[in-house]
């Protein structure tokens, strides 16, 4: 931009260097450049030089590219206050020179040439059986720095370009969308104008991302008998945005058969929702990860048929050494309870042990103590996603996704009323615009009340926008009209970014609420299904149906839950205990149109309750703790050994507990065996509990196992292994590899540290008699 002084009659001003940006790298790009210079492209040309009012930002901008000749501006100087705006084309900008142009199709085809053709050529016979599909890792538009964030329109940066966008907006903005293109970077012009033109270039760049690379490739693998999958990168919002990402997370995954997210090194963490911590690029959004990355998947799962129900997440990478099984279970029941139904354990590293991109890895080359007890987590979250698979969740509200209101004007980020909803669990849908403009792509039915692909929503929640699409406008208001409960959060819109502008009116007699009047506005309409008593903000609930009513509890929060929770649903029902793998019978009564259950659910712990009739055969007890204390048989020994030594234990001395294992070896990372003996008689039960235990354990009784638990309070059933008389326990405790690494990724700072995890069993054991 350039200021034209006021004094100037005649403008002469040379355009050419004004073409050639040079743009500096980053520290991070220099580094992982390695030093080599950055490809030039000798290529760069002009695109527009405009003229636009200063001290009227009401008055349409003038094109004077027409006036540029061999490189040199000739304007003759209106009155007013004047700025000029060049804009050029550049592929000398960005860390991205030899990078895929998303937007152009026929760029995008030379990975599927060069790549995907290859693998067909050559294992076309293992294509749909060995080979189950292909993998998009964090695609990305790849203007401006690398991994930027908080890149929305009107900050400082290069946008991206391909050679069919101006078509594209000439048929979105007219022939004259060139000295528009300003509007892109500057603020405080006309905000109507302002909306309208970066939706359209928003609009534009999106739909080419989705057609010339998701669809091409998703079409092509469907067309070969695979699947395709893969995430882009939603950290803190950039999933509606350029550079990094893709500008718009539901079109740029249209092509594939998943609905896909990551989830990498402290992004969730146990009671993080409100946790800032600094992480490699910016300060971490912990509402973002809690309240929105594992909807998001789900959510475009749910609306797009395409996806038929299915979502994934690439799981576990990055958190460091110290993240071990008990971590993983929170994060694996983070994201299944929020509806995501497949995932990628990230990682296992074929290079010698330890290998430091991205830990934990799995097996470690035989280094890992937790390889046993990982195995048993994925056999938990096998079991769970069959169970919330094939079938259908049951949201209450449906939450408008806020990409384009990002884009266009002032907005409300989605976390904020997703958090109100998910603290009263309430289950929640996002929806982008695009269901009210393509109804027949997403089955939108508005007869009666609001219908996405099947599902149907008791509510809509708007948040603040200060400008919607068109068609929202129109469907907002006939469901009003019907009744139907509509909340545009904090005020009404301003205007609409596409369309008649007239289209604003429609909604006029809408409600606007308060955010923090949200749920009460929804409890007085009797929208929420699950009651809690009392109530709970870390509590998480799905209900899902696939020919019978499932509800899974999931306590997020860091102590044990103790009270009634109220479903929405009647007749007989049991547990499902999916570590162990088997049924339970539950207490359950009749609650109006519901029905109440006590729960007692420990941080950590996860309840699956299932409606229907379930032979009394497969019902068992719960393992629950108390009845009489039984004494030792004398004083617990400790022995220790490497996982890749297993079972070769040594340094055997003998211990009191709770162990303090850390603290006398601090450099160690294995198994922890600890031994006593006990008398037991005839026909009693006996549960064994430890109250805490860093990480994994497994208990042996005579040498047969008890099975694997990896999350306190660990309650074992001795019973059929027990013998009338004296019996021989062994409890083994695997660690993580924290503390054998030394100096590492502390989990969620990505900040070097002396390891502080707790090793071996850290709380009391006892072992209590119970009358059968």
């Amino acid at each position: 931009t350039v200021d034209v002084p006021t004094d100037q009659q005649t403008l002469h001003l040379a355009v050419e260097p004004f073409i050639h940006p040079h743009l500096a790298r980053t520290p991070l790009e220099e580094m992982l450049s390695g030093g080599v210079p950055p490809r030039t492209f000798y290529d760069d040309a002009l695109l527009v030089v405009s003229a636009h009012r200063a001290d009227r930002p009401q008055c349409a901008p003038v094109d004077l590219t027409a006036l540029v000749r061999e490189g040199q501006l000739e304007w003759p100087v209106p009155p007013g206050s004047w700025k000029l705006s060049i804009l050029c084309l550049t592929r000398n900008a960005g860390p991205h020179r030899n990078y895929i142009n998303m937007l152009d199709a026929a760029s995008c085809r030379v990975l599927i040439d060069t790549v995907y053709e290859a693998h067909f050529a050559r294992y076309h016979r293992d294509f749909g059986g060995a080979i189950a599909g292909f993998f998009s890792d964090e695609p990305e538009l790849g203007n401006h720095h690398l991994y930027a964030q908080g890149n929305t329109l009107g900050t400082e940066q290069d946008l991206p370009w391909g050679r069919e966008m101006p078509a594209e907006l000439d048929a979105r903005l007219g022939g004259g969308w060139r000295s528009l293109l300003p509007l892109l970077w500057q603020n405080g012009m006309d905000p109507d104008a302002t909306a309208r033109v970066r939706y359209a270039y928003m609009d534009a760049v999106t739909r080419l991302a989705e057609r010339n690379f998701s669809l091409q490739i998703g079409d092509w693998c469907r067309n070969h008998g695979v699947q395709y999958i893969g995430h882009v990168i939603e950290d803190n919002n950039q999933h509606c945005r350029t550079g990094s990402s893709m500008g718009h997370f539901f079109r740029s995954m249209a092509g594939q058969d998943m609905a896909g997210i990551d989830d990498i090194g402290g992004q969730v963490l146990p009671q993080g929702e409100d946790v800032r911590l600094k992480g490699y690029f910016e300060m971490r959004d912990g509402e973002f990860y809690h309240y929105v990355l594992g909807k998001l998947a789900s959510s475009h799962a749910a609306v797009d048929p395409r996806k038929q129900g299915r979502s994934m997440c690439e799981i576990f990478g990055n958190y460091g050494w110290a993240a071990g099984v008990q971590l993983e279970k929170y994060l694996a029941d983070h994201f299944m309870v929020r509806g995501v139904n497949h995932f990628v354990p990230h990682a296992f590293s074929p290079k010698a042990y330890p290998d430091p991109d991205c830990p934990p890895h799995f097996y470690a080359g035989g280094n890992d103590p937790l390889y046993r007890h990982f195995s048993a987590l994925m056999g938990y979250m096998n079991r769970i996603c069959n169970l919330i698979s094939g079938g259908m969740s049951v949201p209450s509200v449906a939450v408008l996704y806020h990409g384009e209101a990002e884009w266009t004007g002032q907005s409300m980020l989605m976390q904020q009323p997703a958090r109100r909803l998910a603290e009263r669990q309430i289950e929640y849908d996002f929806l982008p615009a695009d269901v009210f403009s393509e109804p027949e792509r997403y089955g939108t039915n508005l007869d009666g009340g609001l219908t996405v692909n099947a599902r149907r929503y008791r509510a809509l929640v708007i948040p603040y926008a200060q400008f919607i699409s068109s068609a929202l406008a129109h469907s907002a208001a006939r469901l009003h009209a019907q009744g139907y409960p509509v909340f545009f959060l904090q005020a009404l819109p301003q205007g609409v970014y596409d369309g008649d502008a007239r289209a604003i009116g429609c909604v006029e007699d809408c409600p606007a609420a308060a955010l923090d009047d949200l749920v009460s506005e929804l409890d007085k309409l009797g929208i929420p299904e699950i009651r809690l008593e009392p109530a709970s903000l870390r509590m998480r609930c799905l209900h899902y149906r696939h020919g019978a009513d499932l509800f899974y509890l999931v306590n997020e929060d860091d102590k044990e839950y103790l009270g009634d929770v109220v479903l929405p649903a009647q007749g007989s029902c049991y547990a499902y205990d999916a570590w162990n793998n088997r049924l339970e019978g539950i207490g359950a009564a009749a609650c109006g149109a519901g029905t109440r259950i006590s729960v007692a659910l420990p941080p950590r712990h996860s309840l699956l309750i299932l409606f229907g009739d379930a032979p009394a055969q497969l019902l068992h007890a719960p393992i629950t703790a108390g009845g009489t204390p039984l004494p030792w048989g004398g004083q617990w020994a400790r022995s220790v050994c490497r996982s890749i030594e297993y079972p070769h234990f040594g340094q055997r001395q003998a211990v009191s507990l709770p162990d303090r294992l850390a603290q006398e070896l601090p450099a160690f990372s294995g198994f922890a065996r600890y031994e006593n003996t006990f008398a037991a008689v005839a026909d009693e039960g006996l549960i064994l509990e430890i109250s805490d235990a860093r990480e994994g354990v497994e208990v042996f009784v005579n040498g047969s196992s008890a099975g694997l638990q990896i999350v306190p309070p660990f309650r074992f059933d001795l019973t059929a292994l027990c013998e009338p008389g004296k019996n021989a326990l062994i409890i083994e405790v695997a660690t993580t590899l924290d503390r054998e690494n030394g100096r590492g990724p502390r989990v969620g700072g990505n900040s070097l540290g002396l390891p502080e995890t707790l090793s071996g069993i850290t709380g009391d054991v006892r072992l209590w008699r119970q009358t059968k």
